[in-house]
């Protein structure tokens, strides 16, 4: 089974209480204000995006993330929310200690060609590809993503969540905001699981590292206006 082409870090995940205390910590951590996003109605949750695109990233973008107030989630109330949003512990600590960079999600050409690979290679249960899909004021957003019935991100956050779009890609209306994502830094004590899957799914990224640690860690370092910022130093 041969490799698909062309995997990229597509986005990072940054998990907040609400949105409101997203958008106040994006504005305080980065000096701007994140654009509106949408509505997941499958998961109830919503977003707000920034562009984060640069040379060593050309298509990447910012999510943060937070459960939407009142809505409930239209997936089988016996599965999980997508990147352990239904955690008790992470729900704690992230009201806790405020919003937090949590995940990172991969595009890839050929999602069903990774998925399988991860599992039967490396013996990585990502969980079901679902198909979903939000409107736009420049038309219809449609991807693919693969979500874990238990909602897990698995290694901590370090595994990256597969996702392959549609016709448009939410970079496509994103504004550029003087924000560029430098470096991913990963962490874990299962480094070389984590760099068997990256290279399986293709990813090809020099600004990515993965380290050996026995605590896990996932890094981001961006340039601003206000200088560089690392997320989770």
């Amino acid at each position: 089974m041969n490799a698909p082409a062309n995997a990229q870090l597509d986005h990072l995940v940054v998990l907040a209480d609400s949105l409101d205390a997203g958008v106040q910590w994006c504005e305080q951590t980065l000096g701007i204000t994140p654009n509106a996003g949408g509505e997941h109605p499958l998961m109830g949750t919503h977003n707000r995006l920034i562009n984060v695109s640069s040379p060593a990233f050309p298509r990447a973008y910012l999510e943060i993330i937070a459960l939407h107030p009142g809505m409930q989630p239209t997936r089988d109330a016996s599965m999980r929310r997508w990147f352990d949003m239904d955690d008790a512990a992470l729900q704690k600590h992230i009201a806790q200690s405020g919003p937090q960079l949590i995940h990172w999600a991969v595009s890839v050409q050929h999602l069903a060609h990774t998925h399988a690979a991860w599992k039967q290679q490396l013996g990585i249960d990502r969980g079901t590809i679902l198909k979903a899909s939000r409107p736009t004021p420049t038309g219809l957003l449609k991807w693919q993503i693969t979500v874990r019935d238990d909602g897990q991100r698995l290694m901590d956050g370090c595994l990256p969540t597969l996702i392959e779009w549609g016709a448009q890609h939410p970079c496509t209306s994103l504004p550029d905001c003087g924000v560029q994502l430098q470096s991913l830094e990963l962490a874990h004590p299962d480094a070389a699981l984590l760099r068997q899957a990256l290279d399986v799914a293709a990813l090809t990224a020099p600004h990515i590292t993965i380290a050996p640690t026995q605590t896990p860690a996932i890094r981001a370092t961006l340039s601003t206006a206000r200088g560089s910022v690392t997320l989770n130093p």
